[in-house]
């Protein structure tokens, strides 16, 4: 991916994803950026998961994810193959 946080390398904070977010594609709420990748990241909300995640996500009680500082991210492997041939 553009950003470098393919399904087999290291994790990345998701603050600092959110901020490549903002900074090159969508230049508005990091919240709203945030929220995105944890229901991308929740096996509950999608019956596929495109980000893999580590941290706390929230649950399908209702719990709240981690703030961003405290979890970190990466794209799937399914999200990559999904994105393969769009280069």
């Amino acid at each position: 991916s553009e950003l470098g946080n393919d399904w087999n390398k290291p994790y990345k904070k998701s603050a600092r994803v959110v901020g490549d977010v903002i900074g090159k594609y969508h230049p508005h709420g990091d919240i709203a950026v945030y929220d995105t990748i944890v229901r991308m990241a929740q096996p509950f909300s999608l019956r596929y998961m495109l980000v893999d995640g580590q941290g706390n996500f929230g649950s399908v009680d209702g719990d709240n994810a981690a703030a961003m500082r405290y979890t970190e991210v990466r794209m799937a492997k399914l999200a990559h193959e999904l994105l393969a041939d769009l280069r």
